[in-house]
């Protein structure tokens, strides 16, 4: 028999905590103080239906695994639970409307027009978290920025009629040389989350690394992969070291092919567009109970769990409790590259985490130039694998990165934007851009296949050059018809 919203509004207090998630309820009282995100936001939905703050940033299995079986008290007649009365909000209201406006799927025509859409859709929030970056956000710039310094030397009289860009990273035959990189969270922009991306990876057979910090649970997304479609699993490294084996060798019993360790996060970066948006939302399934100030925003709010003692003598346990290739993600000097080469692991991604750890830290596509020259030197280009993230927003960018020596190369927010602005058609047609860029670029390049990309195709002589606040050619700039993004529909007039 069903609980009446009546029993469980009697439950509203520290002392007796019960909230109603999917139709269900729990008794959360002994949780309260374990809550990452705070026991505020929990007694915010005691005694009422907490389902819509809880969904998207909790995988949905999240109470199976993290509350006893004891907590779980049974269904509710929904009609009869009091839920959390909101004023009408005018924000809401112009942003539904900034939806129906929304310039057609169509309309967009490169990666940059997702995110232009998905600025003026997402919900502030959402936006704030996955939009920022650390401190200025300048690293954030300088990793696309970087790439408009790397300049084209093309071949010409190549018969380019037919173009192959497959490749194959990590044992795994791909059609295009990219992959979803992990990013958190993916219900902030699509209520199906990170599922989504699982189904267009399939489509465009193409790799899809899978985050510790999904609102989808993992096996959600494990379960939503097709055939022998391949799935990575990047891994935030728990301070219980029992957790991460646990999750290791689940990622691994269900056939991931490679572990991405997380290493350039001992401490979360200061995102303060984050910040400032006050994200109070609770944290993630992978959370072991430790207190967080939440009013830092989504980042410090779901990740307090992860462990600053990592280093590199934790390596060889790894390379104990799983037969996965290990990848070090997060790498940021040649130094480093050298080193993970001597402890065995199968590959590195030269990486700053999207800007939104150490601002002013180079971007990774600078760092693979460094890198790929010394390992050739030392004759270690073969014995690990070498990929890079961050600021990639045209196929251009791939081809570059590939000419310079990468396996590969990572995307994440741009992904994201896609479905946060139109869902899994949203991410279909971005990976069909990229696609047709790739087509396009490989043939004017004057290249059949990516095996014969090399450093001799780039210019990179000014790619070391870190200059910010150059002032603008203000004349250059007037006289310049500059690109656009897609256009909403103009406001309909009204009546007077």
């Amino acid at each position: 028999m069903a609980l009446s919203g009546v029993e469980v509004s009697k439950h509203d207090s520290k002392e007796s905590c019960w909230v109603v998630i999917h139709g269900k309820a729990y008794d959360v009282t002994e949780f309260l103080p374990e809550h990452p995100g705070g026991m505020g936001i929990i007694l915010k939905y005691a005694g009422k239906d907490a389902t819509e703050e809880f969904e998207p940033i909790h995988p949905p299995d999240t109470l199976d695994k993290y509350l006893d079986k004891s907590k779980h008290l049974g269904p509710v007649d929904m009609n009869t639970v009091a839920t959390i009365k909101t004023e009408e909000d005018p924000e809401e209201a112009e942003r539904q409307q900034r939806i129906a406006d929304k310039p057609l799927l169509s309309q967009c025509y490169n990666l940059m027009d997702f995110e232009s859409v998905a600025k003026r859709t997402m919900k502030r929030g959402a936006w704030g978290y996955y939009s920022s970056a650390a401190d200025d956000e300048i690293t954030l710039r300088e990793n696309h920025e970087a790439f408009h310094r790397i300049w084209f030397r093309p071949r010409i009289l190549v018969d380019v009629k037919k173009v192959d860009f497959s490749t194959t990273m990590l044992g795994t035959k791909c059609d295009m040389p990219f992959y979803v990189t992990a990013t958190a969270l993916g219900k902030l922009g699509h209520p199906e989350g990170e599922v989504l991306l699982t189904k267009a990876a399939k489509k465009h057979n193409v790799v899809q690394m899978i985050p510790t910090l999904a609102s989808c649970s993992f096996d959600e997304i494990m379960d939503a992969a097709e055939g022998d479609q391949v799935q990575w699993m990047q891994l935030y490294v728990n301070s219980d070291r029992a957790i991460t084996e646990r999750i290791v060798r689940h990622a691994e019993k269900r056939g991931c092919k490679g572990l991405f360790i997380t290493v350039d996060a001992p401490q979360l970066g200061r995102r303060e567009k984050d910040m400032r948006s006050k994200f109070t939302d609770q944290g993630s399934n992978v959370q072991s109970g430790q207190q967080t100030d939440n009013s830092q925003g989504a980042a410090r709010a779901i990740s307090s769990f992860i462990d600053p003692s990592l280093s590199w003598k934790d390596i060889p346990w790894f390379q104990s409790i799983t037969k996965m290739p290990i990848i070090l993600k997060g790498v940021q000097r040649v130094e480093d590259v050298v080193r993970a080469v001597e402890y065995g692991v199968q590959g590195v991604v030269l990486s700053n985490h999207g800007g939104r750890q150490l601002d002013f830290a180079r971007s990774g596509v600078e760092v693979l130039a460094e890198t790929m020259p010394v390992l050739r030197e030392l004759g270690l280009q073969n014995r690990i694998e070498i990929f890079v993230d961050g600021g990639v927003r045209r196929a251009t960018d791939i081809i570059k990165a590939l000419c310079l020596g990468a396996t590969g190369v990572g995307i994440g927010r741009p992904f994201l934007y896609a479905m946060s602005a139109y869902g899994g058609d949203g991410v279909d047609r971005a990976m069909q851009l990229l696609r047709d860029e790739l087509e396009m670029g490989m043939r004017l390049i004057g290249c059949t296949s990516v095996d014969q990309l090399n450093p001799s195709l780039v210019d990179i002589r000014n790619l070391g050059s870190h200059v910010t606040g150059v002032p603008q050619d203000h004349l250059g700039r007037k006289i310049y018809d500059p690109l656009v993004t897609p256009a909403f529909k103009p406001p309909k007039s009204s009546k007077l």
